[in-house]
């Protein structure tokens, strides 16, 4: 979020009703598809199925991907049934998808750059990140370890070639791309191999029933949380998405531009419902580009006031304005310190946006399995570490600004208490999943704050 945010706070129109929804569905464990689309009418109703090759269906009825040329241009998309990759060659590489080992894999790299068609430095990245989820999803002890590498890496370079090729160029409000590649399904099967459910855990799960009503009533949900990595939005829908479904597809992430920028991030951020933004840790980088970033961001913020006043929104955002890092003297992972600014801009907008708002503090445990790098980078390419453990999610009961700031004497003070507030509920949370995953202390972790469970068993 930028300073951007509180010059346009009170000057937004709200013409349009948007929503967003995502649909979750099981693993596959088919090598090198299972991820496009058949066209489905629009009038008929989300399916939540299993992953599986639909030899029946013809690669007459898979329409070609759209990456636009312009940015903010991208069309509406619907969950469909899943047919193999390699009955749409119109829409996709041949090199990584016809890929039957890991030789085959390096060796296409190789091959694209030695043609010219991919950059080194994307190529490099590439195999870099083959082997690192090789080695992750082999640790956790899977039977079918090469068979899912195989699967979804060869999906991924595929995507990240292919967009080497023809851009995407992300709206300021990004809804999922479902059709004819189903991005959303690939990032959440992508990441799931890297969870070890049996020591992952949710803290409250009655609070995110009470949202999933509340949202049923109409409500808006904010959730102010911490940020811990790239693999954020599907730890969140992975551990939700058993028990509450409404939640995991209707969840919108505040996403800043690396995400949306990065060769090898892009493909999991086509996959998800975003109102995209530029960083304030990244705001001025480069000087020329200033002034285009903040207009960027006044569009975004006027695309998140249209959503929130149409209700029924659920929307993240990490007022941090970027990911977790190690404290500095201990080396412990801790949330960062939110920003105030960020933090009153989302409560005004809620407050203002006609149906009843909720604020809630999240805290997420996840940075093992992609954890950044130590310090913010300004470049674009950061090395990719990824492992296989544990994860956690926690919310705690919504926190009111009235009641916070009644004693505050000045407006300032008042947003400094809330901040403060639910910063310190989203660190005792975190505190609490971090005792029960790295102090393999399990549920018995909880605390009268904080109840874990395992909601997928």
């Amino acid at each position: 979020m930028t300073d951007s945010f509180a010059h346009c706070a009170s000057h937004i129109n709200y013409r349009h009703k948007m929503k967003t929804m995502f649909i979750f569905s099981t693993p596959c464990c088919s090598p090198s598809t299972a991820f496009f689309s058949p066209f489905r009418a629009s009038n008929s109703k989300p399916l939540r199925s299993t992953l599986s090759l639909r030899s029946s269906i013809s690669s007459s009825s898979i329409t070609s991907t759209s990456h636009c040329s312009l940015a903010f241009n991208i069309v509406k998309h619907k969950e469909k049934n899943v047919v193999s990759a390699n009955m749409t060659s119109s829409v996709s590489s041949r090199t990584f998808l016809n890929a039957q080992n890991e030789q085959d894999v390096l060796s296409g790299i190789k091959k694209e750059v030695e043609a010219g068609t991919l950059p080194a430095s994307i190529a490099a990245g590439m195999e870099e990140v083959y082997l690192n989820y090789k080695s992750a999803v082999i640790k956790s002890g899977d039977p079918k370890a090469n068979e899912i590498v195989l699967s979804n890496m060869t999906a991924l370079l595929d995507r990240i070639f292919l967009d080497v090729k023809e851009p995407f160029v992300f709206e300021a409000h990004h809804k999922a791309k479902r059709e004819p590649f189903d991005y959303y399904m690939f990032g959440q099967n992508y990441i799931r191999p890297l969870v070890d459910f049996e020591t992952s855990y949710v803290g409250n799960m009655p609070l995110f029933i009470q949202m999933e009503e509340q949202l049923k009533q109409g409500h808006n949900i904010i959730l102010m949380s911490n940020h811990q990595s790239e693999a954020d939005p599907a730890i969140i829908a992975l551990l939700l998405e058993m028990r509450l479904p409404h939640i995991a597809e209707n969840l919108i992430y505040v996403a800043g531009d690396r995400v949306i920028t990065d060769p090898l991030c892009k493909p999991f951020s086509i996959g998800r419902n975003l109102i995209c933004v530029y960083s304030k840790k990244h705001m001025l980088d480069n000087p020329e580009l200033v002034d285009m970033k903040r207009k960027a961001n006044t569009r975004s913020l006027k695309e998140m006031a249209m959503l929130l006043r149409s209700g029924s929104q659920i929307i993240w955002i990490a007022p941090s304005g970027g990911r977790d890092r190690p404290v500095a003297n201990s080396g412990e992972w801790a949330p960062a310190p939110f920003d105030s600014s960020s933090v009153d801009n989302m409560r005004r907008l809620v407050d203002h946006s006609g149906p009843p708002g909720h604020i809630y503090p999240l805290a997420i445990l996840c940075h093992d399995i992609m954890p950044p790098p130590l310090k913010v980078e300004k470049e674009i390419g950061e090395k990719r570490i990824i492992s296989y453990h544990g994860t956690g999610i926690s919310t705690a009961p919504e926190i009111s600004f009235s009641n916070t700031t009644a004693a505050c004497e000045n407006p300032e003070k008042a947003k400094d208490a809330y901040t403060k507030a639910l910063y310190d509920s989203v660190t005792e949370q975190y505190d609490v999943l971090k005792s029960a995953i790295h102090g393999k202390k399990g549920l018995q972790a909880s605390t009268p704050v904080v109840s874990l469970s395992q909601p997928w068993k």
